[in-house]
C-alpha cells in the first residue's frame, strides 16, 4: 500500500482515523490516495462560491468538515424548489441547488456564538489545513475566529476569506452577491441583445458564473498556499472577493477596452472579434456557427452553395467581416433556413466547420459525449436512496477524482467528528449537545 503522506497541522489522517468507507480491503490491492488525502479543511462558507471551492477539493481526496448552523444549516439547504424525491418517490425536504455543491464533505452543527462552540472550532482548526469562509469582512472577529487570532494557534493554517467586494476598499463592509457583482463588474453590459433589438437589454448569465469562478480562483489559491507551505512552513491569508474575480474574467472584452477606451457593445449571441460567430436559424430550429479563420468560412460558403461570398472583397478575411457583420450576417440567416439543424451539422461536421445544436439541459444529458465521459453520477443517500449529480471534470490519471461521500443531511457527521478528531467521548459530546452547542 502506497504510504500516505500526513501533514503536521492535520492530525492523523492514517486509515483507521478516516471515515469507514475511506479504508481499503486489506486484502486488495489499494487505489491511489486523493491528490488531497493528506490535507483536512474546515469549511464555514456557505451558499455557492465557497461550497463550490471545498467540492473541489473534497472531490480531490481533501477531508472536508462542513461547519453549519444548528437547526438551520447552509441557506441553500432550504433553497427550493426543486426537491429531490425521496425513495418513495414523494417530495422530500432535500433542495436540489444544496447537493450540488456539497458532496464529499461531512456536516458538523456548531453554534459559534456559543463559547463553548468558538472553543470547538479552535480545536478543529489546530488540526486542520485550511479554513474557508464567507463572512462579511471582519464578520469572525467577535468570535475570536478571525486569520489573525487562528494564526496564532496554527501558523500552518491556509485561511481563505471569500467576499463580495474584498478585505480592502471602500466597499469592503457590503455584502456581495453574484446577480450583483455581475452588473457592477461589467458582465451583464456584454451579456444580452443590444438596446435596439428586441428583447433588447442587460441580462445576467442563466447560472451564477461569478460565484462559480470565485470558487474556481479559490481552490486554485488554496491550493497554491499548501505548495507555498512546503517551503515555507507557514500558511497565509487568501483573500478572494467576488468583484475581483469578475473584473479578471472580463478577459478579451476587458482589453478590448483597455487597448481602445471604448467600452465594448451587447452583441446578443456574436463575437466581438470573430464574424461568423453566433446563432443561425434552420428550418427547424437554430445553430450554432463557430467560425474561427478564413477557410472554414470558405468551405462553409462552398457548402452553402455561395462560394462567391468566400472571393467577395467584403468578406474575405476575418477583419473584413467584423467590419461588414451588418451586411454578410443576414445573408447568412437566410441560406441557414434552408436545412435542418442536424443536416446543417451533419453537412459542416463532415467538412471540419465548427457547429453545433443548441441543446436544453435534458438533451446535454443526453448527449453522446456527455454520456461516454461519465459527467452523470450516482450516490447512495440516506434520505433520497439514490442522488443524481454532475460528475467532476477534473480527470488525473494517478490520483483520480473519488465520490466518497454524498452531501451530507444536517449534523450527520457531528459525533463522528468530534471523537475521531478531537477524541472526545460519548459524555463530553452529548454534555455539548445539552449546552446548545452542537
Amino acid at each position: 500500500m502506497a504510504q500516505e503522506t500526513v501533514s503536521p497541522a492535520a492530525g492523523d489522517r492514517s486509515a483507521a482515523a478516516r471515515p469507514p468507507d475511506a479504508v481499503q480491503d486489506a486484502g486488495a490491492r489499494a487505489a491511489p490516495a486523493g491528490a488531497l488525502s493528506h490535507i483536512r479543511v474546515l469549511d464555514l462558507s456557505r451558499v455557492l462560491a465557497g461550497p463550490w471551492a471545498t467540492q473541489i477539493l473534497g472531490d480531490l481526496g481533501a477531508d472536508v468538515i462542513k461547519i453549519e448552523r444548528p437547526e438551520a444549516g447552509d441557506d441553500t439547504r432550504g433553497w427550493g424548489p426543486p426537491w429531490m424525491p425521496d425513495e418513495q418517490g414523494r417530495e422530500s425536504r432535500i433542495a436540489a441547488y444544496y447537493l450540488c455543491a456539497n458532496r464529499n464533505k461531512r456536516s458538523v452543527t456548531v453554534d459559534m456564538a456559543k463559547p463553548d462552540g468558538q472553543d470547538l472550532i479552535r480545536q478543529l482548526v489546530r488540526r486542520s489545513d485550511v479554513l474557508v469562509e464567507n463572512f462579511k469582512a471582519g464578520g469572525l472577529a467577535r468570535y475570536g475566529l478571525d486569520y489573525d487570532s487562528l494564526k496564532a494557534i496554527n501558523p500552518r493554517l491556509v485561511y481563505c476569506s471569500i467576499t463580495g467586494f474584498g478585505q480592502t476598499g471602500p466597499y469592503a463592509a457590503r455584502a456581495g452577491y453574484d446577480f450583483l457583482v455581475q452588473g457592477l463588474g461589467g458582465l451583464m453590459s456584454v451579456t444580452g441583445r443590444p438596446d435596439n433589438e428586441p428583447g433588447g437589454g442587460p441580462m445576467k448569465v442563466g447560472v451564477a458564473l461569478t460565484d462559480i469562478l470565485t470558487g474556481l480562483y479559490a481552490a486554485n489559491a488554496i491550493q497554491a498556499a499548501l505548495a507555498a507551505r512546503e517551503h515555507t512552513g507557514l500558511g497565509q491569508h487568501v483573500d478572494m472577493a467576488l468583484l475581483d474575480v469578475q473584473v479578471a474574467c472580463l478577459a478579451n472584452q476587458a482589453m478590448n477596452y483597455l487597448a481602445t477606451g471604448s467600452s465594448p457593445d451587447r452583441l446578443g449571441n456574436a463575437h466581438p472579434s470573430i464574424v461568423p460567430y453566433q446563432d443561425f436559424p434552420t428550418a427547424d430550429g437554430y445553430m450554432i456557427l463557430a467560425i474561427g479563420n478564413d477557410g472554414q468560412f470558405a468551405r462553409f460558403c462552398d457548402e452553402a452553395g455561395r462560394p462567391d461570398l468566400a472571393a467577395d472583397a467584403r468578406f474575405a478575411t476575418n477583419r473584413a467581416r467584423v467590419e461588414h457583420r451588418g451586411a454578410l450576417i443576414p445573408i447568412l440567416r437566410h441560406l441557414t433556413t434552408a436545412r435542418t439543424t442536424a443536416q446543417w451539422i451533419a453537412a459542416l461536421e463532415f467538412r471540419a466547420v465548427p457547429c453545433g445544436p443548441i441543446n436544453a439541459i435534458q438533451q446535454v444529458f443526453q448527449d453522446p459525449q456527455v454520456v461516454a465521459r461519465g459527467l452523470r453520477i450516482e450516490m447512495p443517500h440516506p434520505e433520497a436512496g439514490v442522488v443524481p449529480l454532475v460528475a467532476s471534470p477534473i480527470r488525473l490519471s494517478q490520483t483520480p477524482v473519488d465520490y466518497r461521500l454524498p452531501p451530507p443531511a444536517l449534523g450527520e457527521h457531528t459525533a463522528q467528528v468530534l471523537a475521531e478528531v478531537l477524541g472526545l467521548d460519548a459524555q463530553a459530546i452529548e454534555a455539548l449537545r445539552g449546552q446548545s452547542a452542537i
